[in-house]
């Protein structure tokens, strides 16, 4: 009953600040227990959440004592908050969480809530929107809050909630060395209006054309919203550019990425390399994401990763994985794809229990894929671009197996009338290096060719050019080209296959892939004709020669 009085009164109160602070037909004004909003539109109608206006409200005080840990405490307990908010069984779509820290700070505590009117992943986007202010504005304050029209996020140091927590963290750092204590902050009492001071903003709806929002604050104090265009941190539009000027232009902030992936959690992690690991996340826009976090022991620099922001912006294709951004801060080196369900395709048909989800016609689709992925980064993009790193662990597979080339942190630019280039710094995988680029440093869309020509007879055989299962070196282009010229290619297809396949489309891979690495590069077909040879059932190809390979085990070459 006192609930209902306090709520009841709040909402009176609420009519009479609107009424005596601003004259306008939309506005919306908060309180601790509700929020009031009026219009003379169907605003609940409207999908205006990516576009209306925020609000952040900070206090003053800050974490002293470990404020690294306690803003990723805050990030991974909103994160949380606002996810069980949106996605639990609850039509409320609201929830509040509590986290352990330190001695100073024993608990950290925090609520989300949309209108209840809206779906689970509107009230996501709403949500995640509001988290991205919190790098923005909130480094390490230990409490803050952020408002949206239709959604709200807020974290505290002490209680400002009633009810059930329905989220609950354990503590994630240990408390560092003694500091000076940290300011006293009174908890913000039942019924008032959240303010440090107190401060009512009042925010107007967009009306029809939305090009105009006006925000009316209390306290003599006028404030514009914060919108898309002020924001110190970039959005995350570039998928809709065209031409990317500045590697810089598509930087993420940390925590934005550790909201993203709930602060790096275990439970996020994709897989783990020589490289450093992958984590899934979810962007504001509700797009999924894999954050690939570089190893401080990672060999990829800098430089890699920035030419491969600037070069893969540049470039649309299907079997093109797309790059959203990258993060170079607090010493993290972590670049921000598309999230590909099926991950690499070393995965699975290197895996004798996996690969049996690819059957013939899979595997011919993702050859053929793959071949027009490359043709077009050969001959048909606004760029001639040599991937020069092309493996099975770079072919990313979606939902529908289709194949997408990763990992453009080696590739170069080539100007059109460029045939090779020479470098004395040559990384790369052996096993599926051209020959004249790991002795001599040459590099071509035929050292490309090269490593195509690698993929095709694993994907065939399901075997690695470097190793078999148990661990021993086996030089495969030898041993498909020996049983190619006794004509015995069939028994060394994928077993997992069961002879389900067609056989001219094997023999026509094999021919393929022995095409592309032979030793002369100029003996290599291009990509256009590789994907001619794929599609025709009348194209005549010439016999290929013995592969002259220098068999090495596999190494990552260092730079």
């Amino acid at each position: 009953m006192a609930r209902r009085l306090l709520l009841s009164v709040a909402v009176v109160a609420a009519f009479q600040d609107l009424i005596s602070s601003c004259d306008y037909k939309d506005a919306t004004i908060y309180f601790d227990s509700c929020v009031l909003t009026y219009s003379n539109i169907h605003f609940r109608a409207a999908d205006d959440t990516k576009y209306s206006p925020v609000y952040p409200i900070r206090n003053l005080a800050n974490a002293t004592a470990d404020p690294a840990g306690f803003q990723r405490l805050v990030a991974a307990l909103v994160n949380a908050t606002a996810s069980s908010a949106a996605f639990s069984s609850s039509t409320r779509l609201y929830a509040s969480g509590q986290a352990d820290f330190d001695k100073e700070l024993p608990q950290v505590y925090s609520w989300a809530q949309c209108t209840p009117d809206m779906s689970p992943d509107r009230c996501w986007g709403c949500l995640v929107r509001l988290m991205r202010e919190l790098p923005t504005f909130f480094t390490d304050g230990i409490g803050a809050r952020v408002l949206g029209i239709r959604c709200s996020i807020r974290y505290e140091t002490q209680p400002f909630f009633n009810g059930t927590v329905t989220v609950r963290l354990s503590a994630t750092s240990a408390r560092a060395p003694a500091p000076a204590p940290a300011p006293n902050v009174a908890a913000v009492g039942k019924g008032r209006r959240y303010s440090v001071p107190i401060m009512v903003p009042i925010i107007l709806l967009p009306i029809l054309s939305a090009t105009s929002l006006i925000a009316c604050f209390l306290l003599r104090r006028r404030l514009g919203p914060l919108t898309e265009e002020k924001q110190p941190y970039p959005s995350y539009s570039a998928e809709a550019e065209d031409d990317i000027e500045s590697a810089n232009s598509m930087m993420i902030d940390i925590l934005t990425l550790q909201v993203a992936t709930g602060d790096f959690a275990e439970s996020n992690k994709l897989g783990e390399g020589g490289f450093g690991a992958v984590y899934k996340g979810t962007l504001p826009d509700g797009k999924q994401i894999a954050v690939k976090r570089m190893s401080k022991s990672s060999a990829q620099g800098v430089d890699e990763l920035k030419n491969e922001l600037a070069l893969v912006a540049k470039l649309k294709h299907k079997n093109l994985v797309w790059l959203i951004g990258v993060c170079l801060e607090q010493q993290e080196r972590l670049l921000v794809y598309e999230f590909v369900p099926n991950r690499s395709l070393d995965l699975i048909i290197f895996d004798s229990a996996k690969c049996e989800q690819l059957d013939w016609a899979k595997r011919y689709k993702i050859i053929d894929g793959i071949a027009r992925g490359l043709q077009y980064l050969h001959e048909d993009s606004q760029l001639k671009v040599v991937h020069r790193d092309l493996k099975a662990s770079n072919i990313l597979l979606d939902m529908n197996n289709i194949p997408k080339i990763s990992d453009f942190g080696l590739a170069k630019i080539f100007g059109r009338d460029q045939t090779q280039g020479v470098t004395s710094r040559v990384v790369g995988t052996y096993g599926y290096m051209a020959p004249e680029y790991m002795m001599r440093g040459n590099y071509s869309v035929k050292s490309d060719a090269f490593s195509f020509g690698v993929m095709v007879l694993e994907i065939v055989t399901g075997r690695r050019n470097n190793g078999d299962s148990s661990g021993q070196f086996e030089d495969l282009l030898t041993t498909v080209w020996e049983h190619s010229t006794t004509g015995t290619v069939f028994e060394v297809v994928d077993p997992s296959m069961n002879g389900r396949f067609m056989e001219k489309d094997v023999l026509k891979c094999v021919h393929i892939g022995l095409l592309c690495v032979q030793e002369n590069p100029m003996d290599r077909p291009t990509m256009s004709t590789v994907v001619t040879m794929l599609g025709s059932e009348t194209f005549t190809l010439h016999a290929p020669s013995k592969p002259s390979f220098c068999s090495r085990r596999n190494d990552a070459c260092a730079d």
